[in-house]
């Protein structure tokens, strides 16, 4: 399939504002290969080029634009081809997601479960539909459920899923933790009932920045 007349200056509308280093930033991807995208060739060699999915989707997050959308404006999926059905998976229990071409694992407290995905518009959607479940994508590869982290180990850039931080975790990118440093610390305090006392003191233990919820009497 071929990539649809016009995307790169789709692409280049998408970026607005904001300057190629700071898509660079958020997307992992070099400023003078988004431009090159933007002018839809290679300006080393002149020749043309097109993003491939997984590029698509580091610049879907880095845009907040919908990855199936591109991928259909890319070329790589026709809207008619939409499959009726959804992929059913048990979104509240699930802890993490790691994901592979055409294929993901989600991992719950019982064990963990691969599934692959023959359509890759209904994968496409699958990963649009994650946002919308509490889950935010912390590596190239891993989405986490926000909802059931109990404990942030911030010096380690670890995520537990219990209290005491022995049991399941995940490793978060060190850019995706200085994005969502302060929303894992509310978080947390929200997930195991307690609240924060704001520290300065970046030394401490994350877990000194959280104290019980007073109960009324």
């Amino acid at each position: 399939m071929q990539q649809r007349e016009g995307f790169g200056k789709f692409l280049e509308s998408l970026r607005g504002k904001m300057s190629l280093r700071e898509v660079a930033h958020k997307s992992g991807l070099s400023h003078a290969y988004i431009r090159d995208l933007e002018l839809e060739r290679n300006r080393s060699t002149n020749e043309k080029i097109k993003p491939s999915p997984d590029t698509l989707k580091k610049l879907s997050d880095a845009y907040n634009f919908s990855y199936t959308e591109l991928m259909e404006k890319a070329g790589y999926l026709e809207k008619e081809s939409a499959p009726s059905g959804n992929i059913d998976v048990p979104f509240h229990d699930i802890l993490f997601i790691q994901v592979s071409s055409r294929e993901f694992t989600y991992h719950t407290y019982m064990g963990k479960t691969s599934i692959n995905v023959k359509s890759l518009i209904e994968f496409s959607r699958f990963l649009d539909k994650l946002d919308d479940q509490g889950f935010k994508k912390m590596d190239s590869d891993l989405f986490v459920n926000l909802n059931m982290i109990q404990k942030y180990i911030e010096n380690e850039g670890k995520l537990y899923f219990d209290p005491l931080g022995i049991g399941k975790h995940v490793i978060m990118a060190a850019a995706k933790q200085m994005k969502y440093h302060d929303l894992l610390q509310r978080l947390v305090a929200r997930n195991t009932g307690k609240t924060i006392n704001y520290s300065f003191d970046r030394s401490s233990s994350m877990e000194s920045l959280f104290t019980p919820l007073k109960r009324p009497i």
